[in-house]
């Protein structure tokens, strides 16, 4: 029994030294506490002018541009289908799900949205007024992007 205790303050003792040496974790809010009262950023609303934030690399999803709060996707209604569905996105003006969304991972083409692309906000974000949280110095590919009217 002694030999166990002496084993178990061993490690303890062995713990605190190791926790003198714990490198503390900068947060990208840099110790900003979250505010509850602070403004959050209005989602921009330009349906009518779905271009406005251009696409930084190819292939980038695009960005929502209407606040998406109350929407629901779960496992038997996605309320992003209600509009860009194929069979509604006429009535309602909204854009189609691209054909890229009925393939599953082995290039299978399917009747319905593939279960790896029904959760739309896996991809598409809401476009917002934002700063971003971390400086980057991201330039796209120039080869790659569409070049502005010159």
């Amino acid at each position: 029994m002694n030999k166990l205790f002496a084993m178990f303050l061993l490690t303890f003792c062995a713990g605190l030294a190791q926790a003198e040496n714990v490198v503390s974790v900068k947060a990208l809010r840099d110790g900003v506490p979250l505010d509850a009262e602070a403004a959050v950023p209005e989602p921009h609303h330009w349906q009518a002018d779905r271009n406005t934030i251009p696409r930084q690399y190819v292939q980038q999803p695009p960005l929502i541009p209407h606040a998406i709060e109350a929407y629901s996707i779960n496992l038997k209604f996605n309320k992003c289908l209600t509009c860009h569905s194929w069979t509604n996105y006429k009535a309602t003006g909204a854009v189609k799900i691209s054909m890229t969304h009925f393939s599953d991972r082995e290039g299978h083409d399917l009747a319905n949205v593939a279960a790896r692309r029904y959760v739309c906000t896996q991809c598409h974000i809401p476009q917002m007024d934002a700063p971003p949280l971390v400086e980057n110095d991201f330039r796209p590919v120039r080869a790659l992007t569409p070049h502005e009217a010159e």
